[in-house]
């Protein structure tokens, strides 16, 4: 029986019987893929011979593309053992493309345009933050010489002969941690 005779219509009560239909047209056609319905009318200007060829060739060409998916694979896994044999690793290769997109990056121009603006606003900014600290500084120094500041300043120094004494002013102090001790038998 020829396959294309039988009935393979799922909603059939004779589906997978085997039923000859021979003499009465088949509900589907099947060739590899390709499905011509009796309910869909071939497009306008196509006859069911032309219907046929464009069918056999369709199925050549999805021959064709299976094997070459095969020749493909087959490729894929000799470059795989090559290069399991030369030793390059995912990693290795991973390392190589970032190396090499990196430098595929630099060499961009909007790299080389953005290195260069942000080249520019650093100068503008560190001239800035310049005359910032040096505006500080001249104010610092102006508050220095003020009345407010020599007042206040005096009264420091007052307080801190109050506290250190005469010897504050880099005399050496003693501390209780001094190793040199004038007892001859400590307490312990």
């Amino acid at each position: 029986m020829d396959p294309a005779s039988q009935d393979i219509n799922l909603n059939s009560p004779n589906k997978g019987l085997g039923v000859d239909h021979s003499d009465t047209q088949s509900d589907v056609v099947v060739v590899e893929g390709a499905v011509a319905n009796s309910v869909n009318p071939l497009p306008p200007g196509l006859t069911e011979e032309e219907a046929e060829e464009l069918r056999t060739e369709l199925t050549k060409v999805e021959e064709e593309i299976n094997t070459l998916r095969q020749v493909l694979s087959a490729k894929e896994r000799h470059a795989a053992e090559l290069k399991r044999k030369l030793g390059l690793s995912p990693l290795n290769e991973l390392k190589q493309n970032l190396t090499k997109g990196w430098q595929d990056v630099q060499t961009s121009n909007a790299y080389k345009k953005t290195q260069e603006t942000l080249s520019q606003a650093g100068q503008k900014t560190s001239a800035a933050i310049s005359t910032v600290g040096t505006a500080i500084s001249r104010r610092l120094g102006d508050m220095r010489n003020s009345a407010t500041f020599k007042s206040f300043e005096d009264k420091m120094g007052n307080l801190k002969y109050k506290v250190v004494g005469p010897r504050g002013n880099g005399d050496a102090i003693g501390s209780p941690t001094d190793t040199t001790s004038t007892q001859e038998n400590p307490p312990f």
